[in-house]
């Protein structure tokens, strides 16, 4: 049986080839639909979502204990591991391949397990057992130590050491579409003695990739690079959303807290790391050479293209803002997961990595406003006029990726939010 990645691959359903969901990609999500409100697990091909509980009930897939994809979330499917990610998929890729009658010649079927996307609500894909964001962009990282610390002493000692990371809150990890209401907390100019509780004034974006732990591990272990590649289940977009105002007060000493609590959007497809296997490179020269728990002997880097669109409160068309690739990543995934187990701690099925805010070397990719405006003293000029140094209510940002095959795209959709005034 030919390999689900394999170019030469078409589906009895047409597919653009600009769209994001090919038959080489069959990214996971959890949907409903007016007529079935009840939420499950499908997979994205072209302009339709493969509903995978009517094929389980149909015994069409056999992937374990029966009703695995007919739940909100795809934390039980992930539960069974590597092999039985990769068994379904290769079934998934033959049930859709046009040379293949089981599901194109069965109408019944068809009907009842093909939903067109527009009828399908999409939903948080899987439950957030835990929610860590890293800071591993090179690019990100020196911008913000210049704006902040001056060029000098830009980054901090122990960067390039180590991926620097926090904890934050999977309880505010929305799916896309969501909209997001302006953070209120405490603000201190730096031209004022005591702060006060206000709206956040500065709000920002940061373009990101969330990693989706599909295996636990044990509290007390380390993980190997080839255990932590195996334990990631797949990727999203995501856009960690940041006051900078409240962060700047509240960070030091011990880091982010409220300001980057309040709002984590992710696309709602999880593309998983064997789609983006064909389009693994190596990673930007490490110096000095990590420590040894930390080092790599493959390519864990992945060539994926990155946009990011703005659409002022009142305008008729986005704007492109950032373009970007997450090969820049000076961390990788893999080694971010393998940094959180090194001291002991426990992974769980349904962590989110988000990879810290990707930007690339040159100043159209930066990957944050507080970068793109540099800190709010070069306004970003968007159609008719319009600036922005950091995000206003009914402001709406998009962000999207996709990987870029030969004649075809494996792509995430988008994650997309509206910002909504502070109650």
């Amino acid at each position: 049986m030919p390999h689900p990645n394999d170019p030469s691959l078409r589906s009895f359903i047409d597919v653009d080839p600009a769209s994001d969901f090919p038959i080489q990609n069959l990214p996971y999500g959890v949907f409903s639909t007016a007529a079935n409100p009840t939420p499950r697990v499908g997979v994205a091909i072209g302009n339709y979502v493969l509903d995978l509980w009517a094929l389980e009930q149909d015994c069409r897939l056999d992937v374990g204990p029966l009703g695995v994809f007919s739940g909100p979330s795809l934390n039980p499917f992930m539960a069974l591991g590597p092999r039985v990610w990769s068994k379904t998929r290769a079934r998934i890729s033959e049930l859709l391949r046009h040379d293949h009658p089981e599901l194109r010649d069965n109408e019944d079927l068809r009907s009842s397990a093909l939903v067109p996307m527009g009828d399908a609500r999409m939903h948080l894909p899987f439950a957030v057992s835990g929610y860590t964001d890293f800071y591993s962009s090179k690019e990100h990282a020196t911008n913000v130590g210049v704006m902040f610390r001056g060029k000098d002493n830009a980054l901090q000692p122990n960067w390039l050491h180590m991926p620097i990371g926090y904890n934050g809150r999977a309880s505010t990890v929305v799916v896309s579409g969501t909209q997001v209401k302006r953070p209120r907390g405490q603000l201190k100019p730096p031209n004022v003695e005591v702060p006060n509780f206000a709206p956040c004034k500065r709000l920002d974006f940061e373009l990101e990739m969330g990693v989706v732990v599909g295996q636990p591990s044990p509290m007390g272990g380390m993980l190997s690079e080839s255990q932590a590649e195996e334990m990631i289940f797949g990727f999203v977009l995501l856009n960690d959303w940041s006051a900078r105002d409240i962060q700047q007060w509240e960070y030091v000493p011990l880091g982010p807290f409220l300001a980057k609590a309040f709002a984590t959007s992710i696309s709602p497809w999880v593309v998983t790391r064997e789609a983006l296997e064909p389009f693994r490179l190596k990673g930007p020269e490490q110096e000095p050479t990590p420590l040894d728990y930390l080092k790599q002997a493959k390519p864990q880097n992945y060539d994926l293209e990155l946009d990011v669109s703005l659409r002022a409160a009142g305008a008729n068309a986005p704007a492109s803002i950032s373009r970007t690739n997450f090969k820049y990543m000076y961390w990788s995934s893999v080694q971010q997961l393998m940094h959180h187990a090194s001291s002991g701690c426990a992974m769980n099925v349904g962590d989110l990595l988000g990879s810290g805010t990707i930007s690339g070397p040159e100043k159209n990719q930066r990957g944050s406003l507080l970068e793109i405006s540099w800190n709010g003293t070069e306004p970003v000029e968007l159609p008719g006029g319009v600036k922005r140094s950091f995000l206003e209510d009914g402001d709406r940002l998009v962000m999207r990726g996709w990987c870029q095959g030969n004649g075809y795209r494996v792509g995430f959709g988008e994650v997309e939010g509206m910002i909504l005034p502070a109650e």
